[in-house]
């Protein structure tokens, strides 16, 4: 039995989008191989590999490598674009995001969402859901460091405490499915769960580890605040440790 609102530990939880509400990785995956071969190139599956939870920016990076004769902010435009279209076709969700979203509203638990993709298609996907459950957006193109850097998740939990002045890292738990974001969230000092999807995640002290969102509520996400998981306090560098390039 979960505890009273106003007695529970959780008074926020900072969502990944892509790979953890949205199964739009294979969306943007076809978007990059279709734009490397329209320069002439070839994408690999190991190289989209490479790219899954990075920022934007960083991303547009490997594709000019790979040929694409664009600027980084037509690459991005370009990727969301041919995403977003993907999605007015068809929102692909992920198992147990929506209901456990729809647990938290009527559990009066605050959501943010903490994205590296851009406004239009975070907008997309939040407009597809049947309740504005995010009160605040934190999207790639709102921030100067993309994940792996802690910037996005620590400016969500400051945007959050503009209604709250009370909250705390130490209140919030982040929901992600990536190396990049799972590093961003750990580096945050938030208590992080990891639910890898594309690319497989090993065990670490520093995060919780679930195979999924279903079946998931909102008592599991106060017991990892009641247990003080917030691994952010960790010494040592999170990105380093995970050993992801940053931008």
């Amino acid at each position: 039995m979960r505890l009273p609102a106003d007695s529970s530990p959780l008074k926020a939880v900072l969502w990944d989008m892509d790979g953890t509400i949205v199964d739009t990785e294979p969306y943007w995956i076809a978007a990059e191989r279709a734009l490397v071969e329209a320069h002439g190139g070839t994408w690999s599956h190991e190289q989209a590999m490479q790219l899954v939870g990075q920022s934007l920016t960083f991303s547009a990076g490997l594709l000019q490598q790979a040929g694409v004769d664009l600027e980084v902010r037509q690459i991005i435009d370009t990727l969301t674009a041919a995403v977003v279209a993907s999605v007015q076709r068809q929102v692909p969700w992920r198992p147990g995001a929506r209901e456990l979203l729809e647990e938290l509203h009527l559990a009066g638990v605050r959501c943010a969402l903490v994205t590296m993709s851009e406004g239009p298609l975070a907008r997309q996907v939040v407009e597809s859901l049947p309740r504005p459950y995010f009160e605040v957006l934190v999207t790639g193109d709102t921030v100067a460091r993309g994940k792996p850097h802690p910037e996005a998740y620590l400016t969500a939990v400051e945007w959050l405490q503009a209604a709250d002045p009370d909250l705390a890292l130490h209140h919030c738990v982040a929901l992600e499915d990536s190396a990049p974001g799972v590093a961003a969230a750990v580096a945050s000092g938030v208590a992080t769960v990891a639910i890898p999807h594309i690319v497989p995640l090993p065990e670490d002290h520093r995060y919780t580890l679930w195979d999924s969102l279903s079946g998931r509520s909102v008592t599991d996400l106060e017991a990892l605040v009641l247990a003080g998981n917030a691994f952010g306090s960790t010494t040592g560098s999170p990105v380093q440790a995970f050993g992801i390039a940053g931008e």
